[in-house]
């Protein structure tokens, strides 16, 4: 009967983990966030020990807790490109100083570090598919405080593997593109504030255009969310010891698609429900560019595709939902929530 830490319970990550934790498995989860919205039908389950807190102030709280879990998750991140641009120390400081305290007391306690990397510390990789023990890691120049967020993973990534050189045990999991419900908050219209599929959700919902940056040709392998948490499952499991000191991508790479391609995909579903069809027929896509979306700071990776021969091996793990499915899935999610986001637009 493990313990789970899990840091930022109330995240896309940590919400979805929780639920899977709780229905299937007799495993305890420890959750720390500063939210409940996501949470809040689990915190009645008796295996689900909540505390609202802020692991920059209740530092106490987080140690004691890394000491009597055995396996830590530490998911608290700010994971949106538009904050890299635009608050580029507010990220280095919870990415990377927030969370170096937390990896120092796995060390320090001997547990099972399960930490998020990022598909983002490959940067501008020329690879036609990620390698998580071969790919150089490529980041723009200085002036492009975008690269903040995959240079402060790319760190942590580094800080952790020199500690399981000390005997950490330790795994890293790179998540690319996870998609599901619950991803970002669909009644944030500003744009830019979440990431690209809740983005373009919450404009069909609303009725509002949708921009493609550079012309939407960037490229991203997207991974609905259950695939990504059969995965985690297995991490934390480490039948045999089989993920120490592993460095996993998760991601499917069969789902690699355009953004041009993905709001076309939207567009075409939206029609299929009576909730989205007023909505998604005021929408036009237009384009802009990423100066004027993001910021001059931006810079964009044209491809994302991960090799993920080493996580189906070990793990004995495959994605297996297509494209049509995972989006079908958040459509079907957020039926309930249509009235609530377009009053964003009264």
């Amino acid at each position: 009967m493990k313990k789970v830490l899990i840091l930022g319970v109330n995240g896309f990550i940590g919400h979805h983990l929780s639920k899977r934790i709780l229905e299937t498995t007799d495993w305890h989860v420890y959750g720390m966030d500063m939210n409940t919205d996501r949470i809040s039908d689990l915190l009645a389950h008796e295996r689900m020990h909540f505390f609202e807190g802020d692991i920059t102030i209740n530092k106490e709280w987080v140690e004691y807790h890394v000491k009597k879990c055995d396996v830590i998750l530490p998911l608290v991140a700010i994971a949106t490109p538009s904050t890299y641009v635009k608050a580029p120390l507010r990220v280095f400081e919870l990415d990377f100083e927030a969370n170096l305290p937390i990896v120092r007391s796995a060390a320090k306690y001997g547990k099972h570090l399960v930490f998020p990397s990022t598909s983002e510390v490959y940067g501008m990789c020329h690879d036609e598919e990620f390698d998580p023990e071969n790919s150089e890691l490529i980041c723009g120049p200085i002036n492009k405080p975008r690269w903040i967020y995959s240079n402060a993973k790319q760190l942590m990534d580094r800080v952790i593997w020199g500690y399981g050189m000390e005997g950490l045990n330790f795994t890293l999991f790179r998540p690319f593109n996870w998609i599901g419900a619950g991803l970002d908050s669909i009644h944030t219209p500003k744009e830019g504030s979440s990431r690209v599929v809740t983005q373009f959700f919450g404009h069909i919902v609303r009725g509002e255009n949708i921009s493609l940056v550079d012309g939407g040709h960037q490229k991203r392998a997207f991974t609905d969310i259950d695939d990504g948490i059969d995965a985690l499952m297995k991490i934390i499991e480490n039948k045999n010891g089989a993920a120490t000191g592993k460095i996993y991508n998760i991601g499917n790479p069969v789902n690699n698609y355009s953004i041009r391609e993905l709001a076309d995909m939207m567009m075409a579903l939206a029609p299929l429900y009576p909730e989205y069809a007023d909505g998604a027929a005021k929408v036009k896509i237009v384009e802009t560019t990423s100066g004027a979306y993001y910021g001059e700071g931006y810079q964009d990776v044209k491809n994302r595709v991960p090799k993920i021969t080493n996580t189906c091996e070990e793990l004995g793990w495959k994605p297996t939902t297509s494209m049509a499915d995972a989006l079908k899935k958040i459509f079907d999610a957020y039926r309930g929530q249509v009235a609530e986001a377009q009053k964003l637009m009264d």
